[in-house]
């Protein structure tokens, strides 16, 4: 068993969601696994989607805009094109499931992932997610390809009831 398959059962094993394969070639699709209820919300269906909200990344390590705000209970297709030179990726999540996962991208850099809750895009190319946001609250989301979230490269989403 290689490293990143030892990583996926471990994380398997201690209940997380998220797979990470280097066999996905459309990592930035939705993952064709059941929606899992995560902290933040939970995938969305694309026909549901309410609206539509674009997410611009770039390589000066900014998300525009770097702040959203949805109604509890809505569901959004958040459209990410990345207008870099750079991979970029945006995923959705709690500052320690962040900071786990960044942590696990700067020790396996070229790792690629497929979930719901993010989209890993290619420089000059356009990802897609659909998002419910359940819960109200505060929630995070950033860039955790290495270095990108340790320069700044976050955002916030508030869900309002």
């Amino acid at each position: 068993m290689n490293t990143l398959q030892l990583i996926a059962a471990s994380a398997l094993l201690a209940g997380a969601s998220t797979v990470f394969s280097h066999e996905s070639p459309a990592h930035h699709e939705t993952s064709a696994r059941p929606a899992v209820q995560q902290p933040w919300g939970i995938a969305g269906a694309a026909q549901d989607a309410q609206r539509t909200l674009v997410l611009q990344m770039t390589d000066d390590m900014r998300f525009t805009p770097a702040h959203f705000t949805v109604r509890q209970g809505e569901t959004v297709r958040l459209r990410v094109p990345n207008r870099g030179q750079l991979m970029h990726e945006v995923v959705l999540g709690t500052p320690a499931s962040l900071d786990e996962h960044a942590a696990m991208m700067r020790k396996h850099p070229g790792m690629e992932h497929d979930a719901p809750h993010m989209a890993h895009v290619a420089p000059g190319a356009q990802g897609e997610l659909v998002w419910r946001f359940n819960r109200a609250g505060s929630f995070d989301f950033a860039c955790l390809v290495a270095g990108h979230f340790q320069a700044g490269m976050r955002g916030t989403f508030t869900v309002t009831p």
